[in-house]
């Protein structure tokens, strides 16, 4: 790929997937590429004109692009869309989706998914399917601590299954609580399922001191895209 893309899923819900989307745009955006954040479903809106996932990648984006592009599909429920969707009588249109895929593809992008890889979209789709349409290479957000293992293994598991490619791992701390498996869980990740691990975020209080410790984790694969981008660019792939 000639510009750095990416998309975001997660383990599980609440691991930090908005937060590791924001730190990826913003230091797209500092090296001059003009990306584009797409979080194309999002559940839980206190606001359905105000989505507040969607907004943030924007605002990290420094983008003006029309807010039914980023995030074409909102529901108020806190559930999976595609279960929030059935509640209301509704049924998501897959082909409003990859519309606003069309409008984004060209250049750099961050796709944010919804919970982890089998989290319903529609009656058809999970969010992996919505992966290997777009054809992604992943971030894989995950916990640092205890329960890790199993849950990274299996994700990874399901990506490999279709053939989707990782990019990198990236672990993080979502209480203030610790336990002593953090410390072998980055290693043990990476020589057992061959693939990047980055991190742990430490979990911070301070959203801005959180913000700068996902894009300090995050800068080596970000670095890594943009010289591939322009070896590819040079060779006029």
């Amino acid at each position: 790929m000639r510009w750095p893309r990416f998309f975001v899923t997660g383990t599980d819900t609440g691991v930090g997937k908005t937060q590791a989307s924001r730190a990826l745009l913003s230091l797209l955006a500092d090296a001059g590429l003009s990306p584009q954040g797409f979080k194309p479903y999002e559940s839980g809106c206190a606001s359905l004109s105000a989505p507040a996932d969607a907004l943030s990648l924007r605002e990290a984006a420094r983008s003006d692009l029309p807010l039914d592009i980023v995030c074409p599909h909102r529901f108020r429920a806190p559930l999976a869309p595609g279960i929030a969707a059935r509640r209301l009588g509704r049924e998501p249109d897959w082909n409003v989706t990859l519309a606003a895929w069309e409008r984004l593809r060209h250049g750099s992008v961050v796709v944010e998914g919804a919970g982890g890889l089998f989290v319903a979209l529609d009656s058809s789709h999970d969010v992996i399917d919505l992966i290997s349409t777009l054809g992604l290479p992943v971030l894989l957000v995950a916990r640092a601590g205890l329960g890790t293992l199993n849950h990274t293994a299996l994700s990874l598991e399901a990506l490999a299954a279709r053939n989707i490619p990782v990019a990198a791992v990236l672990l993080s701390r979502s209480t203030s609580s610790r336990d002593p498996s953090e410390r072998d869980n980055p290693a043990f990740i990476a020589e057992r399922h061959r693939v990047q691990v980055l991190g742990p975020v430490p979990y911070l209080v301070d959203p801005r001191r959180r913000h700068a410790a996902f894009r300090k984790a995050l800068a080596p694969l970000v670095q890594n895209a943009l010289a591939t981008g322009r070896s590819n660019r040079a060779r006029g792939r």
